[in-house]
């Protein structure tokens, strides 16, 4: 019995957050947590517009919060906006803007999409980045196309570090599934090596005393 609340109360939190998602728009949020408190339940909103979000005032933000205590029945809901400084790095924002561009450009233009979000991602410093579109693009078949550049660990824990996302287009062709991977530039390469000035320095130093140690022996020798 206490399962089936448990999953219950999974499938309804799960309701909540696509709830919230939907009615602050599509391509505005990455993700929404849960938090439940002793004095109520917070919300935290991950978006890289948090204006649009909050609205003129915060009434979007009331206005939304007054909804969830109705429909979802909670408590004392408090929303919490989490802003996203760097969204070319954030894997699900990506799969959204994908999403909403070829709805509106259409299925044909899904190779112009798909390298101009590749080229964006790099050009802002992501040590490597995949995008896998699925779908009928644009043909009879259902097909599978990969964009890829830069590098993108896949064994080692450097994989649970990539940031990865999926999303769905609707075109007049059909569904198109979008899948983004993204390995943001801060993430630490175990088998990435950085030659600095530091390093240079101690290789030359060590050169030059080896040299010297060579030319020591040569002029005993010759003695």
């Amino acid at each position: 019995m206490e399962e089936k609340k448990f999953v219950q109360f999974k499938k309804d939190e799960l309701e909540m957050k696509e709830f919230v998602k939907d009615s602050l728009g599509k391509g505005r949020i990455s993700n929404v947590t849960v938090e439940y408190t002793p004095v109520g339940e917070k919300i935290i909103v991950s978006t890289n517009k948090p204006g649009l979000v909050i609205g003129r005032k915060g009434e979007r933000i009331e206005e939304l919060t007054s909804v969830l205590k109705k429909k979802f029945k909670l408590e004392n809901p408090h929303i919490e906006i989490f802003e996203i400084i760097r969204p070319e790095f954030d894997a699900q924002l990506v799969a959204d803007d994908i999403a909403m561009a070829l709805e509106r450009l259409g299925s044909m233009k899904f190779k112009v999409v798909a390298y101009k979000m590749l080229q964006k991602i790099m050009d802002s410093g992501a040590l490597g980045v995949e995008l896998v579109l699925a779908g009928k693009l644009p043909s009879e078949r259902a097909k599978t196309w990969r964009f890829a550049q830069g590098y993108l660990k896949k064994i080692g824990n450097p994989v649970k570090l990539v940031n990865r996302a999926e999303a769905r287009a609707n075109t007049s062709m059909g569904t198109i599934g979008i899948k983004v991977n993204i390995l943001p530039p801060e993430i630490p390469m175990d088998d990435q090596i950085n030659v600095d000035n530091n390093i240079i320095n101690m290789i030359k130093l060590n050169k030059a005393g080896m040299q010297e140690k060579k030319n020591g022996s040569a002029k005993t020798k010759g003695n």
